[in-house]
């Protein structure tokens, strides 16, 4: 894309941006241009000036609030929306270089600017200076190279020997002098305590834009202008698209829309807050919302006596309530009708002055009355950069969500917060997040933060569902309905045959008593094989490999004991993981084990349609359930291998979970079939704890950085840590954020991360590679045994463990646990399978042995199955029944 642009910067705050930009906007439209303005950094009012002067909507360009990598597909969205432009005026803002206190001139006019390629042109105010301009000019030139400071504009001179002194200066040193504005020109714009007073609220606004339209075009050089924004080269890449930024959000029904959805009236209406005392927002915010499949419909509270008919949601940005707060007060009927709305449950999201709005008073002037606060204003300015994460699930984000936002207002509530806050910054509450019609979710999410959607489009697709959610309270199939449209905990049925492999959805509660028996034939999803062993019992049934940890990790474990009086360190452990998968650090999380990993995952993240992949470890679905997610359950088959097929999990799915080799199946599924199954608006977790047991770690996905991907691995099977809890997770850096905000403060022990730091080098990992031979020595050594015996075992394992179904070695109507519990009565533990969704009581599973101790299971099984000797035990078991004659050979 060849879009000429210009970026207009000064030397410091107060020299004039807004005007010679707005100015140099309004003077080329007027002279036959199509411009887009722009805005750097998070303001709202600078962008009503451009909205005016340019006929089009406004726009920010925040690397804090949207990612670096937005900046360009924004510019290149607010050039060719609502036509094409052909000229960007980009306002910069404070200083050049100034940006993010601490980082470096991250989100500073500079750091934008190089972002888009763009020339720079600098404003300098000249009333207290004239030959220093040049020293100036010069400095910013040269204090970043990588900066094209393409040509000056003088602003306030006093006079025109005054001008003549400074524009020599900045010419002397190579600078072209593009224009000079005088002191007495008469075009600057009234400000007040936030900075300009809107242009919604000025009646003059027009006069003053075209009075200054003409004064920049008499007196700048418009044609060197365009040149100059023509000297930047094409823009990469695509246009941001909102239709394909909405995250897929859940339908009517529950379901999962990828795009546009309407429910049977139509685009639920959010009503979009504005006028003149709601001013900020950005423009963004409703083209994500109409992409979502609603209907942004803007109303000023300051005339309205109701919300738009139709309204499913509300949105309230910022302004000035204060200033308005006599007239907002006055209109009692729209204060009465949004306050029994949100009673009844209406979605409302409201920022800075929304907040303000929902409290009960502000400076003594009645407000709505829906936070239990108290607004008032401060001769403090509150201002900054903002990193938060959602304190709690809620209408507007599921709990632990991270976000970036700023701050901006000189108004203070008391209390700070609630109890449910909206926000988490850092590890403080902030806002509200409340639930007025008892729902079970928070409906209204309330506070201070501005938030940029386009740098978090999930924010709308969220507040797009819940939406619908309201607009459509018809309940959906298996799907009950809450107060006030929410839905309420769906209730499990029982499913009717499917073809292999089988789906079964799952309820996050017990059944109401009328499928009671449904609940009742649940397996236990906490029963582990640590219950099976006990003192005395040969264990096949547990997985870890050894009884202790080797003598080297032992020592190293040891060591830590004189560091229990100090509070665990995770930088170590976290480095470790990191090299080991190739992998940043903010893509890391040590946990205490593989299932703590599992309960991260579940409170970070709100999935609308989760699935399970079984049979597999049961901790992913129980942490799940125990978070309040239904499930649904993809059921493999045993005759296809346990593998997975083309089209198992259903397309609606925004979680999956699946076991990589799995267990009890012991199947290892190729990564070139489980890639496929991320895409857009779905996460996919993949339990690699046996990963390490497969030679060259094989199939693993723990080393890719593809997003939506969660990959978790414990340490406990290999290295014996069972009693430590040590395990990590890797993937996406955004969703490790958001189970990182999960997790208590250290809850991964420092001998645990020791342990893990130890674990994760790479002599470790050549010592447990080694080590796979004799495993796989003993797989053989099992599996040869067991069918010879009669019992094959599941599929091609590539575990250090099998999978057998004892049905072809039981007697006619024999209870089909029986030879797990005859095992039992010889002193022998295996990992029963009933447990394991998708298995029965016939079904046990195998840990692999020695040599010597695998030929006792094996003997044990041997006179079981085939009565070579008596059973001195209970004339209740298999040996009995075969010595009765009751079974043969």
């Amino acid at each position: 894309m060849r879009l000429p642009r210009v970026v207009v910067a000064a030397p410091a705050s107060g020299h004039g941006k807004t005007t010679v930009a707005t100015g140099l906007m309004a003077a080329l439209r007027r002279a036959g241009h199509e411009v887009s303005g722009h805005k750097i950094g998070p303001d709202y009012i600078d962008p009503g000036y451009h909205a005016l002067a340019t006929g089009r909507p406004g726009r920010n360009l925040d690397p804090h609030l949207v990612g670096p990598d937005r900046l360009v597909p924004l510019l290149r969205h607010g050039a060719t929306t609502p036509r094409p432009a052909d000229i960007a005026i980009v306002e910069g803002v404070m200083g050049l270089f100034d940006g993010a206190i601490g980082r470096d001139g991250f989100a500073s006019t500079a750091h934008v600017a190089g972002v888009i390629d763009a020339p720079v042109l600098l404003v300098v105010d000249v009333s207290a200076s004239a030959r220093t301009v040049g020293a100036v000019v010069f400095g910013l030139r040269g204090f970043d190279p990588a900066i094209r400071v393409a040509g000056v504009i003088l602003n306030k001179a006093g006079s025109a020997r005054h001008a003549a002194e400074a524009r020599t200066a900045v010419e002397g040193i190579g600078v072209p002098v593009l224009g000079v504005l005088f002191r007495d020109d008469g075009i600057s714009a009234p400000s007040r305590h936030l900075g300009l007073v809107p242009v919604a609220e000025r009646d003059d606004a027009r006069v003053t834009l075209d009075r200054l339209a003409a004064q920049i075009a008499e007196r700048v050089d418009l044609a060197a202008v365009v040149r100059i924004a023509r000297s930047a080269p094409g823009l990469p890449g695509a246009d941001w698209d909102p239709v394909t930024a909405v995250v897929p959000a859940p339908g009517p029904t529950g379901g999962v829309s990828a795009g546009p959805v309407a429910g049977p009236g139509g685009q639920p209406v959010v009503a979009v807050a504005g006028g003149r005392a709601f001013t900020f927002r950005y423009a963004e915010t409703e083209e994500l919302l109409a992409a979502a499949g609603c209907r942004p419909v803007v109303f000023d509270p300051l005339a309205a006596e109701s919300l738009p008919a139709g309204t499913a949601a509300l949105y309230r940005g910022g302004g000035f309530p204060v200033v308005h707060a006599a007239d907002l007060a006055g209109n009692a009927p729209l204060r009465a009708d949004i306050a029994a709305r949100i009673d009844a449950g209406l979605p409302t999201v409201a920022e800075c002055a929304g907040l303000l709005y929902l409290c009960r008073e502000v400076d003594g002037a009645p407000m709505l009355g829906v936070v239990d606060a108290v607004a008032t204003m401060t001769s403090r300015l509150t201002l900054g950069y903002r990193a938060a994460v959602a304190g709690g699930p809620s209408v507007l984000a599921p709990a632990g969500t991270p976000v970036t936002g700023h701050e901006f207002h000189r108004t203070t509530v008391s209390p700070l917060a609630g109890p449910d806050p909206a926000w988490l910054i850092g590890g403080a509450g902030h806002g509200f997040a409340l639930d007025p019609a008892r729902t079970g979710r928070a409906t209204v999410h309330a506070s201070y933060l501005h938030t940029h959607w386009a740098g978090s489009p999930a924010l709308a697709a969220r507040l797009a569902a819940a939406a619908r959610r309201y607009a459509d309270p018809a309940p959906g199939p298996g799907v009950s309905r809450g107060t006030a449209g929410l839905p309420s905990t769906p209730t499990r049925t029982a499913a009717a045959p499917t073809p292999t492999p089988t789906r079964t959805p799952v309820a996050p509660t017990r059944a109401p008593a009328g499928l009671a028996s449904v609940a009742d034939a649940e397996p236990d999803l906490h029963h582990h094989g640590d219950a099976e062993a006990g003192p005395g019992l040969l264990d096949f049934a547990v997985n870890v490999r050894a009884q202790r940890p080797p003598d080297w990790l032992a020592r190293r474990i040891a060591g830590t004991l004189d560091t229990l009086g100090r509070y665990p360190d995770a930088t170590a452990a976290t480095a470790a993981i990191a090299a080991r998968h190739g992998r940043p650090v903010d893509q890391v999380l040590p946990t205490a084990g593989g299932a703590e990993a599992f309960t991260l995952i579940a409170r970070a993240l709100r999935p609308v349609h989760a699935v399970v992949v079984h049979p597999q470890f049961t901790e992913p679905e129980a942490a799940l359930r125990a978070a309040g997610h239904a499930v649904e359950r993809v059921v493999l088959a045993a005759a296809d291998g346990f593998v997975l097929p083309p089209g198992a999990i259903p397309d609606a799915a925004d979680l999956v979970m699946i076991g990589n080799p799995t267990n009890p199946t012991g199947v290892l599924h190729p990564a070139a079939e489980l890639r496929p199954l991320l895409r857009p608006g779905r996460v996919l977790v993949v339990d690699e704890a046996f990963l390490d047991a497969v030679p060259g770690e094989a199939e693993s996905l723990a080393g890719q950085q593809l997003p939506g991907l969660l990959v978790v691995r414990s340490l406990t099977k290999t290295w014996a840590l069972a009693g430590l809890r040590a395990g990590y997770a890797v993937g996406d850096g955004e969703l490790t954020g958001r189970r990182a905000a999960q997790q208590p403060p250290w809850s991964v022990s420092a001998p645990a991360l020791a342990a893990i730091a130890a674990c994760c080098a790479p002599e470790a990992i050549a010592r447990a590679a080694a080590e796979l031979p004799t495993i796989a020595a003993g797989r053989y050594r099992l599996v040869r045994g067991l069918a010879a015996l009669g019992l094959p075992v599941a599929g091609a394992p590539a575990t250090p463990f099998v999978l057998v179904d004892t049905t072809p070695a039981l007697p006619a109507g024999a209870p089909p646990g029986l030879m797990r519990d005859d095992l039992r009565r010889r002193g022998i533990a295996v990992r029963r399978g009933d447990t394991f969704p998708g298995l029965g009581p016939a079904w046990i599973r195998i840990a692999v042995r020695d040599p010597a101790t695998t030929d006792r299971l094996l003997a044990a099984l041997q006179e079981l199955i085939m009565g070579t000797r008596p059973f001195r035990g209970t004339d209740n078991g298999l040996h009995s029944m075969i010595n009765r004659g009751t079974v043969g050979r």
